[in-house]
């Protein structure tokens, strides 16, 4: 966005939404499949059994995940849709106390009140709507829901971080799946914090450390939990 001649603005806000369900279902996709890669090997080291539960966890999460986040993001855009209905069964009741909400609002952030009423009655005259939606309710283009978008980035991004703990599993000797896949997980997880952490404009260091400490917590207790029920099997 241009404001003068020569300086533009780069705003990472409007990544929000798909950055959200895109790095949701990444480390999902690798946490859960590594994990329940780790604790099956744990627990059966067939290498046949490691494989199935992988692949299965796979479909399953991803599914999941596209189905979680279309019914909470469609219940965050029932939200939206409802408060919108009832403001605007409110400004065509009484559009003069609307304009003096719109004033109060102004006054609050700053501005003195005769300049408060002057925006309020200039953008209500343009957009009553959307000036209440974007000031009152704090609705816009940029935040707004969209659950199918959602849905379908959570599961395309979980499968992709699902099939790199499932491909470690497929191509590393049965002996060796557990610690192969622990690594590979962790390593993806790291990279998934950074290019999270740069898409959103946050520090790098901060957020790898927490993907990763994460991830291997998951994959210990799931390791752990493989292990006591192999040996009592």
């Amino acid at each position: 966005m241009s404001r003068l001649p020569g300086h533009f603005e780069h705003h990472l806000i409007g990544r929000i939404g798909w950055l959200r369900a895109a790095v949701l279902g990444a480390n999902d996709g690798i946490v859960s499949t590594a994990s329940l890669i780790v604790g099956v090997a744990a627990a059966n080291p067939a290498k046949g059994a490691v494989l199935v539960a992988g692949a299965a966890g796979l479909v399953a999460g991803a599914m999941s995940m596209a189905a979680g986040e279309y019914v909470s993001v469609s219940s965050q855009s029932d939200t939206e849709k409802a408060d919108l209905a009832r403001e605007t069964d409110e400004l065509a009741a009484d559009p003069a106390a609307e304009t003096l909400e719109l004033t109060q609002l102004y006054v609050a952030r700053g501005l003195d009140r005769a300049l408060a009423r002057q925006v309020a009655e200039q953008l209500m005259a343009k957009d009553p709507i959307g000036a209440h939606a974007r000031d009152e309710l704090g609705i816009s283009g940029v935040t707004t829901a969209r659950p199918i978008q959602a849905a379908m980035t959570s599961a395309l991004t979980f499968s992709l971080g699902a099939a790199l703990p499932l491909a470690i599993a497929a191509v590393a000797p049965a002996a060796w799946v557990s610690p192969a896949v622990a690594a590979g997980a962790l390593a993806g997880l790291a990279l998934l914090g950074a290019i999270g952490a740069r898409a959103g404009g946050a520090g790098v260091v901060r957020a790898v450390l927490r993907v990763a400490f994460w991830g291997a917590l998951a994959m210990a207790i799931t390791a752990g939990i493989g292990r006591l029920f192999g040996a009592v099997v």
